[in-house]
């Protein structure tokens, strides 16, 4: 059997990359692999366990002793991630989290553990990678790279929706803060910045629904 091609989607946060990766991994049979997750993880135990997200020699100490697994669910494709044998997706949108895990992706060791992580789930082709760095760093051999775009009003509109569905409650201010915080947070920092790789194909969804940018998509990889 032939290796299957990897797909790296980058882009800022509620520019549908997750929905869509999702979707298109279900859609393709591929593992889906939500980077942000991981440092979402790691966040979340950096406060569970009192380590200073400011600290990198405490994060270090604490990442190199995380163990990552994805449980993939064949009947929807929905994939969980664990950590040291915790199911932690139903804390990665907690606010104290989502207000912390810029500080956590910006710290040089924990960029360069996840990302060995990353790539050791991609080894043998097949996954649907989404991040912000992806194909500039983790998967610069991809396959199909892709860029995801929004304007500021629609992720923040996408935002919303998401938390709503899981029942968090953030005024606009507060999403709006967490958005251009993490879009100047991503965009400037040294190791792995949001980037869009030189060969990457930008689709702006901002009047697109998931179905269409999924249809973009596969136009591209069909004719890859």
């Amino acid at each position: 059997m032939s290796r299957k091609p990897n797909i790296a989607i980058d882009g800022p946060a509620g520019s549908g990359k997750s929905t869509v990766a999702r979707e298109l991994a279900h859609r393709l049979g591929f593992l889906y692999v939500d980077t942000g997750a991981m440092y979402r993880a790691v966040t979340y135990f950096a406060k569970k366990t009192g380590t200073d997200v400011e600290d990198e020699q405490e994060l270090s100490t604490l990442v190199k002793g995380m163990r990552f697994s994805l449980i993939r669910y064949t009947k929807d494709n929905i994939v969980t991630l664990w950590c040291n044998g915790e199911d932690v997706t139903p804390h990665l949108r907690e606010k104290i989290v989502a207000g912390n895990v810029s500080k956590v992706a910006a710290a040089t060791s924990v960029r360069e553990y996840l990302v060995r992580y990353q790539q050791f789930f991609a080894r043998t082709g097949g996954v649907v990678m989404e991040g912000r760095d992806i194909g500039t760093v983790v998967l610069p051999d991809a396959e199909y790279k892709f860029f995801l775009t929004a304007s500021l009003d629609e992720r923040l509109k996408r935002r919303g929706k998401e938390l709503q569905a899981v029942g968090r409650a953030w005024t606009k201010e507060e999403l709006r803060y967490e958005l251009t915080y993490r879009d100047e947070m991503d965009s400037k920092r040294e190791i792995g910045p949001l980037k869009k790789a030189p060969d990457a194909l930008v689709i702006d969804s901002t009047n697109l629904i998931v179905s269409q940018v999924i249809e973009k998509i596969l136009e591209s990889y069909g004719g890859g």
